[in-house]
C-alpha cells in the first residue's frame, strides 16, 4: 500500500437511502474536489464546513448530482491526511457515477479498512484501537459497544503500556547488572527480580481472565435449541428474541434448516440457533437440515433440549439427550398448558444429571427462567462484564482473540523468567524471556508487529472504513 496515493470509497451501505457518502483521503483530495464540485461562491470550499453545490463532469459539463461537500485539512482528520466527504443522494446510480468520476480524476479505490489502516500508520491510533473500530461496528448489545468504545478510546492500550513499562524497568536493571557487574550499583537480587515479575504476571493473568467474557461480548454466547419436530422450538426462539422470527405451525418439520439470530439477554449478546427437528425422515431437504442441526449442536456453548411434556418421552428424546453429553445443557419440558402427562419423577429421571424446568410457551410462562439459565451458563459471575467492563485495574475486557494469544505468549515468557530466576539461572538467560514478553505485548498495540499481521487485521474491515 502506497500512503502517498489518494484513495476513495463509498462509506455508506449499498442500497437506497436518504444520503450516501463518498470519502476521499490523501494529498490530492482537495484538488479532485475542486475539479468536480461546483458551488455558488467561486467554487471555494471553507475547511470543515458543509457546502452546497453540484458534482459536475469537467469533460462534458454534465451535472451528476446535487450534493453537500466538506473538506477537512490534515492533520486533524480520521486518517491525518486531507479528507473530503461528499454527501450525495443515497441511490445506487448517483453514488456509482460520482465514485467513478472521483477515480477517473486521480484517486484509486480504497482497500477494505484502508482508511483506518492509514490512521494507524500515520500514528492517530495504535493497532488495538484500530481493531476496536470493527468491534464498534459489529456490536450486538450495549455491553459489546461499551467494551469496544473503551478499547477505541485507548484504555486497553494504556494498560498494555503500563505493563510494558514495568518490564522495561526490570530489563534496565537486568542489563545494568549484566554489563557492569563490578560497578558500585545496587545489585539486582533474584528475590527482588521474582517479586517484580510476579506482579507483572498477575496483571497479565487478570487481562487473560477477562477474555472468556470478552469473547462472548464480541462473538456472542452460542445457544442451540434442539428437540423433536413440533415440540415448540421455533416458539421458544421467538420468545427469547421477543419477535416472530421463526415460522410456527402445527405441521412437524416446518423448520427445515437452522435459523440463527442474536438476542440481548441481561446485557450479553446471545446467538440463538433454532434447529430443524431431529428425527428419522426420507425427505432429502429435511435430512440436510437435520445434519446441520447436529453440526450446530457440536459448536454450541449451551443447548436447550425441548421436550413435549404433554406426551410420553420417546426413544427420539433419549437419543437427543445422548447427543448432549459434551455440551452444557438445560432440559425444558414445554406445553404445561395442555396438562403434563409426565410426573416430576419422570422428568427428573429423564433429565438426570442435567437441570430441568417446566414452561408453557403458549402462555408465556417460564421464559424468564430460561433466560436466567442462559445467563448463568455464560459464566458472567461478575456483573461488570454485563456492562462491558472488567474487575481488573484498567477495567478492560479482552475481546480480541489475537490479543488473547499475545497475552498468553507474554504470560508464558514471564513465567519462564520467574522459573529461571528461582533456579538462579544467569541473568542473560532470564533477559531473553523478559524481552520476549515485552515484544509479545508490543504485538498487541502494533509497536512491534509484522506487516503481514497488519494486513490480516485490516482485511476484516468493510470498504470505506
Amino acid at each position: 500500500m502506497d500512503i502517498k496515493e489518494t484513495i476513495a470509497a463509498i462509506a455508506t451501505p449499498s442500497g437506497e437511502g436518504g444520503i450516501g457518502i463518498i470519502r476521499i483521503s490523501g494529498p490530492e483530495a482537495k484538488d479532485i474536489l475542486g475539479r468536480i464540485f461546483v458551488c455558488g461562491k467561486g467554487n471555494a470550499v471553507s475547511p470543515r464546513e458543509l457546502t452546497y453545490g453540484h458534482i459536475v463532469d469537467p469533460e462534458n459539463g454534465e451535472t451528476i448530482d446535487e450534493v453537500m461537500a466538506c473538506f477537512m485539512p490534515a492533520p486533524a482528520t480520521y486518517t491525518r491526511e486531507d479528507v473530503v466527504e461528499i454527501n450525495c443522494h443515497g441511490g445506487r446510480i448517483p453514488l456509482s457515477k460520482v465514485i467513478s468520476l472521483v477515480l477517473r480524476e486521480g484517486a484509486r479505490m480504497a482497500e477494505p479498512g484502508e482508511f483506518t489502516k492509514r490512521a494507524f500508520l500515520n500514528g492517530r491510533m495504535d493497532l488495538s484501537q484500530a481493531e476496536a473500530v470493527i468491534d464498534v461496528i459489529n456490536a450486538k448489545t450495549d455491553a459489546s459497544l461499551d467494551a469496544a468504545i473503551s478499547q477505541l478510546e485507548g484504555k486497553f492500550s494504556v494498560e498494555i503500556s503500563r505493563i510494558r513499562n514495568a518490564l522495561t524497568e526490570v530489563l534496565v536493571d537486568v542489563f545494568v547488572n549484566i554489563d557492569y557487574p563490578d560497578e558500585d550499583i545496587e545489585e539486582l537480587t533474584y528475590g527482588k527480580l521474582i517479586e517484580r515479575l510476579e506482579e507483572v504476571s498477575k496483571d497479565i493473568s487478570e487481562l487473560i481472565e477477562s477474555s472468556k467474557a470478552g469473547k462472548i461480548l464480541r462473538d456472542g454466547f452460542s445457544v442451540v435449541i434442539v428437540g423433536r419436530p413440533n415440540v415448540g422450538k421455533s416458539s421458544l426462539m421467538n420468545a427469547l428474541l421477543k419477535e416472530s422470527r421463526a415460522i410456527v405451525t402445527e405441521i412437524p418439520g416446518t423448520t427445515r434448516d437452522t435459523i440463527e439470530e442474536f438476542a440481548n439477554i441481561r446485557g450479553i449478546p446471545v446467538r440463538i440457533t433454532d434447529t430443524a427437528g431431529i428425527r428419522e425422515t426420507e425427505d432429502v431437504v429435511e435430512k440436510i437440515g437435520i445434519e446441520r442441526s447436529r453440526m450446530s449442536l457440536k459448536d454450541a456453548d449451551f443447548a436447550l433440549l425441548l421436550i413435549d411434556g404433554s406426551e410420553k418421552i420417546t426413544e427420539e428424546d433419549f437419543a437427543l439427550k445422548n447427543l448432549l453429553e459434551e455440551t452444557p445443557s438445560l432440559v425444558i419440558f414445554n406445553k404445561e398448558d395442555k396438562g403434563l402427562l409426565l410426573s416430576d419423577e419422570d422428568m427428573r429421571n429423564f433429565s438426570n444429571p442435567l437441570p430441568y424446568i417446566v414452561i408453557s410457551l403458549k402462555e408465556d410462562g417460564g421464559i424468564k427462567a430460561v433466560e436466567e439459565a442462559i445467563f448463568k451458563a455464560s459464566g458472567y459471575s461478575d456483573e461488570n462484564f454485563a456492562k462491558g467492563k472488567s474487575s481488573n485495574k484498567s477495567g478492560s475486557v479482552v475481546t480480541n482473540v489475537r490479543h488473547q494469544t499475545m497475552l498468553q505468549e507474554a504470560a508464558k515468557s514471564v513465567k519462564d523468567a520467574i522459573s529461571s530466576a528461582k533456579n538462579r539461572s544467569p541473568l542473560e538467560l532470564i533477559e531473553i524471556d523478559i524481552s520476549s514478553a515485552y515484544e509479545h505485548l508490543g504485538f498487541i498495540t502494533g509497536d512491534s508487529v509484522r506487516e503481514d499481521v497488519i494486513d490480516q487485521v485490516f482485511s476484516r474491515f468493510c470498504l470505506g472504513k
